[in-house]
């Protein structure tokens, strides 16, 4: 499970995010490209775009909940916060 307290900080600033135990699988950026990118610095994915809508949080939430590391998560908020 993503820890709040190892949030990257190149993430887009809002409730969906990923932290320092990215392995760099690739898994979430090959899945949904308009959400995740590279950091080529630290070799690891980062949330370039919060989801806007519900649609988009639900596409989060499934990759987030199919991570293999557990490196995507909430900041336990609302996406509106």
């Amino acid at each position: 499970m993503a820890t709040l307290t190892e949030r990257l900080p190149d993430n887009a600033p809002g409730l969906f995010y990923v932290d320092a135990t990215c392995i760099d699988c690739d898994q979430c950026r090959a899945t949904s490209p308009q959400f995740f990118s590279r950091n080529e610095e630290t070799g690891m994915s980062v949330l370039c775009r919060q989801p806007r809508t519900a649609d988009e949080i639900a596409q989060v939430e499934e990759i987030m909940a199919g991570c293999a590391t557990g490196s995507i998560g909430d900041d336990g908020g609302s996406p509106e916060s």
